[in-house]
């Protein structure tokens, strides 16, 4: 096998169809407005020609913000929402117990941003005087805030999205 093959000097560069940002530019920043709290209304389901989907329904009190999730996280979420308790701990009650074991605790959950009718949210897990922001899905994180009982949070520019 040689060494060095031809072309290997373009291996360093991003592929063309990668957008670059100018050296020394900060890329803009946008913004989807401040976080506004919002309640878990419920989670339902909905079948349409034969299919099944399922949905987390969060509310600001005027405007709802309906959010599709997948079976197992409907049922996660659900779950934690009535109190239940399944016969072994589920994924998000399993993250719970490591993130207490380590001293660490959640302290909110923000739903900051939406691409092509994705939305991606965020968790905020406080370690002593650091907090830390991980990205998750929104099933995800609404099911880890509904087992540390903390705030929901979602930009206000998605909630006004979900009105038109």
């Amino acid at each position: 096998m040689p060494e060095e093959l031809p072309g290997d000097d373009d291996l360093n560069l991003p592929p063309s169809f990668f957008p670059t940002e100018p050296q020394g530019e900060e890329p803009p920043q946008i913004t989807l407005g401040e976080p506004i709290e919002v309640q878990i209304e419920g989670v339902y389901m909905a079948e349409k020609n034969g299919s099944v989907s399922h949905f987390v329904l969060l509310t600001d009190g005027e405007r709802k913000l309906p959010i599709l999730i997948g079976p197992f996280e409907a049922h996660a979420i659900s779950l934690a929402l009535e109190n239940g308790r399944s016969d072994r701990p589920m994924t998000h009650d399993l993250l719970k117990t490591v993130i207490e074991k380590l001293d660490g605790d959640i302290d909110r959950v923000v739903i900051d941003d939406l691409w092509n009718t994705t939305y991606y949210a965020k968790i905020f897990l406080q370690k002593g005087d650091v907090e830390i922001g991980i990205d998750s899905r929104p099933s995800d994180a609404i099911a880890v805030a509904v087992r540390f009982d903390v705030p929901v949070y979602v930009s206000d520019g998605i909630l006004e999205a979900s009105e038109e």
